[in-house]
């Protein structure tokens, strides 16, 4: 049938939520005895009824109930493919290089959490290449959506006027009631390596190098020591890449190269890279590398702690705003250019119920007062990395329900939510016969073309 497609900004939400689950969503698969198959098909793309139980599932666990919650995940997967199909139409292409940065930061994270390459292989049930084009192509997506709903909404912004009035149109009964909540932020400082350090790395990748030139096999040695969870445990093998696909000096290095030759030690943001081109294909290629990161067990972070402690000086001294000096010296890319203001993921505002703080954030922060910075601490960053940070209590409000003077940044966000999700529904009804959609007749029943 020809679905008639219209948005709804919860599911939006949920959706973007979701994306992040597809490993999760990979793991379950593994171990569903339910018969796949694909349930609704938007252009070029298509939603398994796997992907539609998985999120389902997650809707559920995160509390939402309504009989007709099924149907409302369904709506909300196809009318992010029909923004994806859309976006493949009207050519919105994200840049590849962010993609692969957060491929990386990402698949390190995963790495750091579970404790090894080897245990996240085994919990997911596939090799670390699957696993790295599993989270490439999600994060594709998202930022694929995220880059069409900006073109959609980006410009859209909202009145003081607009706030109060959405405000007023909520129930006094149905105005929520908050918990206590804080806003905290922070500065970041990464312990920087010394020269022996990146000496040490080199040398020992150039020991490698010399091995392979006398005859030992390329990817047997990247399986032996290379640091790269993602390609090490393949053979140090990528896949093929476009241009500007991965760091400039990795590519750089790699297309200078004639299939099957070795490249000399190369020095990127990740560490010291052994190259060894595979092939080419058009404006493609498929490359291996060895990658040795410097040795991080002797960082400075004495020298750390006390550049961070002069920082800290200059803010109680009045001689500089927390936020210049986030935006200064933070290596917190996340929240340098937000004051240095922490946010949970997926939300616009500043202020965090202190239930849902960090343990290792609430118990520093609730001994401060307001306007109080934390002596530095040792911190370790998502992707591994060994640093410092000092907490700065900015606020904290006591339990209330929900009013304008103290919650405006977060009724303000709703109401730009709404008026984003109306411009997006707009949208969808100007274009929602531009792509071809079919689901199979088990979700008539749906209808899909309701919002």
């Amino acid at each position: 049938m020809k679905t008639r497609i219209t948005f709804s900004s919860f599911l939006q939400s949920l959706f973007a939520f979701c994306l992040v689950c597809t490993l999760a969503f990979s793991a379950n698969a593994q171990q569903t005895t339910l018969i796949d198959n694909i349930v609704a098909k938007v252009g070029n793309h298509i939603v398994l009824r796997s992907e539609l139980e998985f999120q389902h599932a997650n809707a559920v666990r995160q509390g939402f109930t309504s009989p007709t919650i099924r149907c409302e995940v369904l709506r909300s997967l196809v009318q992010n493919k029909l923004l994806l199909a859309r976006a493949e139409m009207d050519s919105v292409i994200v840049d590849e290089s962010l993609v692969s940065a957060e491929v990386d930061r990402r698949l390190s994270t995963f790495v750091a959490q579970i404790g090894s390459p080897e245990r996240l292989e085994e919990y997911f049930n596939k090799p670390m290449g699957e696993i790295r084009s599993d989270v490439r192509r999600s994060i594709k997506e998202q930022m694929t959506l995220q880059k069409m709903e900006r073109e959609i909404s980006g410009e859209i912004k909202v009145t003081p006027k607009e706030v109060k009035r959405y405000f007023n149109t909520i129930p006094k009964d149905s105005l929520p009631y908050f918990s206590t909540e804080v806003e905290v932020g922070q500065i970041v400082k990464i312990a920087t390596i010394g020269a022996a350090q990146k000496n040490a790395a080199r040398e020992k990748l150039e020991a490698i190098r010399q091995r392979i030139l006398a005859g030992e096999d390329f990817s047997e040695l990247a399986i032996q020591f290379s640091q790269d969870p993602g390609s090490g445990p393949a053979g140090g093998e990528l896949g093929f890449h476009s241009k500007r696909e991965l760091v400039p000096e990795y590519e750089a290095a790699a297309l200078k190269l004639q299939p099957g030759e070795i490249s000399p030690v190369i020095e990127s943001m990740f560490g010291f890279h052994l190259i060894q081109l595979i092939a080419r294909r058009g404006e493609e290629y498929n490359s291996r590398h060895i990658l040795i990161k410097p040795e991080t067990a002797q960082v400075d972070m004495e020298a750390t702690a006390q550049q961070l402690d002069s920082i800290r000086t200059l803010i109680l001294n009045d001689s500089l705003s927390f936020a210049k000096a986030s935006k200064d010296f933070s290596d917190d890319m996340a929240t340098k250019g937000n004051g240095g203001m922490i946010t949970l993921p997926n939300s616009p505002t500043t202020y965090i119920p202190v239930d849902q703080l960090d343990p290792s954030i609430f118990f520093v922060v609730d001994t401060l007062d307001i306007g109080g910075i934390s002596k530095p601490l040792p911190y370790r960053t998502n992707d591994g990395k060994e640093a410092m940070r000092i907490l700065y209590l900015k606020s904290k409000t006591p339990p209330h329900q929900a009013n304008l003077k103290d919650d405006y940044q977060k009724i303000a966000a709703a109401a730009l939510n709404e008026k984003r999700s109306k411009a997006i529904s707009d949208w969808f009804e100007k274009n929602k016969d531009t792509v071809f959609v079919d689901v199979v007749p088990e979700f008539e029943a749906c209808r899909l073309d309701e919002n």
